[in-house]
C-alpha cells in the first residue's frame, strides 16, 4: 500500500528536496517573464508549492478593515517559509563605513509576492500556473518542461493582438468589397452613357 507517501522523492533528502523548492519558487517568483525551464517532476512538485504561496498572497490581498495590517502581517510570515530567509547576519556584518549587504533573493520573492502578484490573482480562484512540455535534454533524456505563472504580460498581449485582427478582418473585407462594388457600378455607369 501507499499510504502517506505522496510527492516525488527527486533523489534528493528531505532538507535538500524543500531546499530545492524554495531556490525554484524563488526563482519563479522573481524571474522577469514569470517562466522557468526545469524538468517535468521538478515543475509538478514546486507547481502545488508555489500555488499555496500565491493564494497565502492573495487571501492578503482581499483583506480589509482593521485586521488586514495585522492579517497582512500574519500571511506574509507564512509565505516567507516558502522561501529562503534574508540575510541573517545582516545587523552584525556591517561595521562603521560600510554598507550592508543586500537582502536576497527570498526577500525581494515575497515582497513582489503580496504587492503584485496578490493583486493580480485576486479574482482567481486557483490555477495560477501553467506546465508546459518541452520535450527531452539532449544530454541526459530528461523531459523538460516550462512552469509559467498564468496572466502574464506576454499572454495579455497576445490576446489583444488576436482580438484586433479578429475586429479588424471584417472591416478591411467590407471595405474590399464596398471597393470591387463602387468600381463595378461606376464600370456600369458609365458603359451606359455611352
Amino acid at each position: 500500500m501507499r499510504h502517506l507517501k505522496a510527492h516525488r522523492k527527486l533523489g534528493r533528502t528531505t532538507e535538500h528536496r524543500i531546499s530545492m523548492l524554495r531556490n525554484l519558487a524563488t526563482s519563479l517568483i522573481n524571474s522577469r517573464d514569470d517562466r522557468i525551464v526545469t524538468t517535468l517532476p521538478k515543475a509538478k512538485e514546486l507547481r502545488p508549492f508555489v500555488e499555496k504561496a500565491i493564494t497565502l498572497s492573495r487571501r492578503a490581498a482581499s483583506l480589509d478593515g482593521n485586521t488586514a495590517e495585522i492579517g497582512g502581517l500574519h500571511l506574509r510570515r507564512q509565505a516567507a517559509a516558502f522561501f529562503h530567509a534574508g540575510n541573517h547576519g545582516r545587523a552584525t556584518a556591517t561595521r562603521r563605513g560600510q554598507t550592508p549587504p543586500p537582502r536576497t533573493a527570498g526577500v525581494a520573492a515575497v515582497r513582489r509576492l503580496f504587492d503584485e502578484l496578490g493583486v493580480r490573482f485576486k479574482d482567481r480562484p486557483g490555477g495560477y500556473t501553467r506546465i508546459i512540455k518541452m520535450g527531452r535534454r539532449t544530454g541526459d533524456g530528461a523531459e523538460l518542461a516550462i512552469i509559467e505563472l498564468v496572466d502574464n504580460e506576454r499572454e495579455k498581449d497576445a490576446q489583444a493582438s488576436a482580438r484586433k485582427r479578429v475586429k479588424g478582418s471584417p472591416k478591411k473585407k467590407a471595405d474590399e468589397t464596398r471597393a470591387t462594388g463602387s468600381g463595378a457600378n461606376k464600370k456600369e455607369e458609365s458603359g451606359n452613357e455611352e
